[in-house]
């Protein structure tokens, strides 16, 4: 036997390889797709977010995104959603009467909700009215001191 038939090309040795794995093992290239093979963007961030338990986090910030389709112009005009954690939802108003008002129209928001992301999703919102205004900035401030209240009467 000559040494130029004692060696054995890359594809006799693929397929001798193959052969000699248990079917489960074999790699197997063909016309059928499998997991090798490209996949769409939709189907992969999909199983990414099946597989991190992100869905109820991002169809509450689809909620966000779409919050005046959801409570009405007028409402969403004067509140806005800040944040949602195990069940509570946080919105801030921007005067203490809507507050009052959202405070008022809280239940059926929560219902209102519960059908877009799934029952049980929202089991409270907190109506949170306008930041009030902070005493420490402007260029007679004092540090340490009290603000404009030491000066009262």
């Amino acid at each position: 036997m000559s040494r130029a038939s004692a060696r054995s090309t890359p594809q006799q040795r693929a397929r001798k390889r193959a052969r000699s794995l248990p079917p489960t093992k074999a790699r197997s290239t063909g016309a059928h797709p499998d997991e090798r093979d490209p996949q769409l963007l939709d189907t992969t961030v999909g199983r990414l977010v099946e597989d991190h338990g992100w869905e109820v986090d991002l169809r509450v910030h689809g909620v966000f995104g779409r919050w005046p389709e959801l409570v009405g112009s007028e409402v969403a005009a004067h509140s806005t959603p800040e944040s949602f954690d195990d069940g509570r939802l946080v919105v801030r108003t921007d005067s203490t009467a809507w507050a009052t008002q959202l405070t008022l129209l809280a239940p059926t928001v929560v219902r209102r909700l519960n059908e877009e992301l799934g029952h049980g999703t929202v089991t409270v919102i907190e109506v949170r009215g306008p930041r009030g205004p902070s005493w420490k900035k402007g260029p007679r401030s004092v540090r340490d001191g009290r603000g404009p209240r030491d000066t009262y009467g």
